[in-house]
């Protein structure tokens, strides 16, 4: 039986191809389409799931991921997820290493997928021994036979958006497509996607969507490395404290900031209005573009893409008391 009749040999080749839904109610008022390329209808429910497959590969090609080895990666969940179902399929355990941000039922998951999982603080610097990304490399230099995937800096990530996400909005949208708006952390899918639809048309606008207490916006606009722009915040998988090597910045156009609030509130009428049971991040995306659609016309044609599903979320943005203990509702 052929995967063209819907028969896969793994859940891996199911990754991509994933729907465009124009959406109606939330976007009253605007002056042109806009469409969401949903990306939780990969097997892992997010759009991390095409880059996991794409770094594991890309490693096995290079040597530098064996058999039986270990793969450890600084995941905010999602992309942790993508690699659990890889490693399940192709043999290799899995550490993931997570900030104490991130929802429970993020943590529970990967660890029901047999995952080793460090939960690191979110309120230290990047470089402090305990951040994330520190206990990640060390957990390499402690375990042999294994591969730090390195999402932030490792080019398969925005590769593999250059080579599936980006010719799937330009051949759904027919190359009609005048604006691409995308949530930014690794900078992978906004780079290899907005790469791909510039090369196509030079004239796509590629905005990135960012959070208050992250650098990428003040650094597009200015070069400058602002250490004090650099402070905790709510929101998961958008904005960072670093500058990863997958944030190409000539690529992007604009970079709008949104607050934590404004984008649970707007998840949550996603869901309500659109019927669209979406990630945190994918309600900043949205509000995002809801604070630019002054600089759109009727000639436009919008994609904003949304990472995640909701059901990540439910102690959170979907819960009224933990909204309401933020002072949200």
């Amino acid at each position: 039986m052929q995967a063209s009749r819907n028969v896969h040999s793994n859940i891996l080749s199911t990754i991509g191809n994933t729907p465009m839904i124009k959406l109606q109610k939330i976007v009253d008022g605007f002056p042109c389409p806009v469409f969401a390329k949903v990306e939780y209808f990969n097997p892992g429910h997010s759009v991390k799931d095409r880059m996991a497959l794409r770094m594991m590969e890309d490693a096995e090609e290079k040597g530098l991921l064996k058999p039986g080895g270990t793969v450890i990666e600084c995941t905010s969940g999602n992309t942790g997820m993508g690699l659990a179902l890889a490693c399940a399929v192709k043999g290799y355990k899995l550490i993931c290493t997570m900030s104490d941000k991130q929802s429970k039922e993020k943590i529970d998951i990967l660890k029901a997928m047999g995952a080793e999982v460090h939960v690191c603080p979110t309120s230290v610097e990047a470089d402090h021994p305990n951040s994330y990304y520190s206990v990640a490399k060390r957990c390499q230099e402690e375990n042999p036979n294994s591969f730090w995937c390195n999402q932030y800096d490792n080019l398969s990530n925005q590769e593999a958006h250059y080579a599936s996400t980006g010719p799937e909005i330009w051949e759904q949208t027919e190359g009609r497509i005048t604006h691409f708006v995308v949530g930014v952390g690794t900078g992978g899918t906004i780079s290899g996607t907005g790469r791909y639809l510039k090369d196509q048309n030079p004239d796509v606008q590629i905005w990135g969507i960012d959070s208050y207490g992250s650098v990428l916006k003040k650094y597009h606009e200015t070069g400058e490395f602002d250490e004090n722009e650099i402070y905790p915040y709510i929101t998961e998988g958008v904005g960072e404290d670093i500058l990863p090597a997958n944030v190409d910045f000539e690529t992007i156009d604009h970079f709008e900031k949104v607050t934590d609030k404004d984008g649970a509130l707007t998840a949550r009428e996603l869901a309500r209005k659109e019927g669209l049971f979406l990630g945190y991040s994918c309600g900043s995306t949205f509000q995002g573009l809801r604070q630019l659609k002054n600089r759109l016309d009727p000639t436009d044609l919008v994609v904003c893409l949304f990472h995640d599903h909701g059901s990540r979320y439910v102690g959170k943005v979907y819960n009224d008391e933990w909204m309401a203990s933020h002072g949200w509702l």
